[in-house]
């Protein structure tokens, strides 16, 4: 997936995705917590117990990624230290080696340090980085060229393996029937379906209705508050111009409303250290009616987070800071 400019209609659309699946993941993990005495699932797949990411050199290319391949499928990141790009999409791989819990293994390689793979991947028509390639039984796919923001690779991972499965180069995913507690987790899902699926097809209004039903039941629901949080925020970005808006907030420092509508920008595009960042340098820079705009706007972005997100907790703590 080549980089392109920050697209809205996507961003809010992925960032809904990306928080419903991870509604959905967090579920299933407490339920298998719940059922096994609070041992870790398998992973995936069937793939043995290993590291998320590891370092790849000449040497080691064959055992670590292609002989891995055979049972997991690899995402190889070709990197350099003098790469910008590379700094930004590294990071985003080497969060989502670890949410992935074994189904794929990050492989990075840094090609100023390894000239045979640098030599490689240039045989291959690559002829810029961050470039990443999946191997799966021994076939090499490349598949990104170029750096994204988190929701837009986390996309792109699911799509492949999406692919891999239809062709049937890699087994499905296990279901939520075959983990411990699957009852638990499936009652959770018949709850909070419909909501996230009207999320994952960009329908707002039917998302806002289904968590709204969940709450006039049970209004301390706290997944259905964060639901609606989510649904306020892609709404909010879904009226705005992304690019002109972290563009307005550049020049506009101690404008609230710029710096607020820059924050929500950056929630939908994974940024979240980055927004809650930036709306407690506004309360630290500004006073009166716009200190209390960027205070209530920060706090509504922690609403979409569940509450014991280490994020939230240093963001909190910030936002304390900064007032007092």
């Amino acid at each position: 997936m080549p980089s392109r400019d920050f697209s809205l209609y996507g961003a809010v659309d992925l960032g809904a995705v990306q928080a419903a699946s991870k509604q959905r993941q967090e579920r299933q993990a407490r339920a298998a917590q719940a059922g096994d005495g609070g041992a870790a699932p398998a992973p995936a797949g069937g793939a043995a117990a290993g590291p998320a990411v590891v370092d790849v050199t000449d040497q080691t290319f064959n055992t670590e990624v292609v002989e891995r391949s055979q049972s997991v499928p690899v995402l190889v990141d070709f990197w350099a230290e003098w790469c910008g790009p590379c700094k930004q999409l590294g990071p985003i791989l080497e969060k989502l080696a670890g949410e992935a819990a074994g189904r794929w293994v990050l492989a990075k390689v840094d090609i100023d340090s390894n000239p045979q793979l640098a030599a490689y991947m240039q045989q291959m028509g690559v002829r810029g980085i961050p470039f990443v390639a999946a191997v799966v039984q021994g076939q090499l796919l490349p598949f990104l060229n170029g750096a994204a923001p988190e929701a837009q690779v986390r996309q792109a991972i699911d799509q492949l393996f999406e692919a891999l499965v239809k062709e049937g180069l890699i087994a499905e995913t296990p279901g939520a029937g075959e983990v411990p507690a699957a009852e638990a987790a499936a009652a959770a899902d018949s709850l909070y379906g419909p909501a996230e699926d009207a999320l994952r097809a960009g329908d707002l209004d039917a998302a806002a209705t289904a968590f709204d039903e969940i709450l006039a039941a049970n209004p301390t629901d706290a997944e259905a508050k964060r639901g609606i949080a989510l649904v306020g925020l892609s709404r909010r970005v879904q009226e705005l111009d992304a690019r002109r808006a972290l563009e307005d907030a550049e020049v506009k420092p101690a404008d609230a409303k710029a710096q607020a509508d820059a924050a929500d920008v950056e929630m939908v595009s994974g940024q979240v250290d980055a927004a809650f960042a930036r709306l407690v340098a506004t309360v630290r820079r500004t006073s009166g009616d716009d200190r209390e705009l960027a205070r209530k706007h920060l706090l509504s972005l922690f609403e979409v987070l569940p509450p014991d997100d280490p994020r939230v907790a240093k963001g909190r703590r910030s936002l304390q800071s900064a007032l007092f």
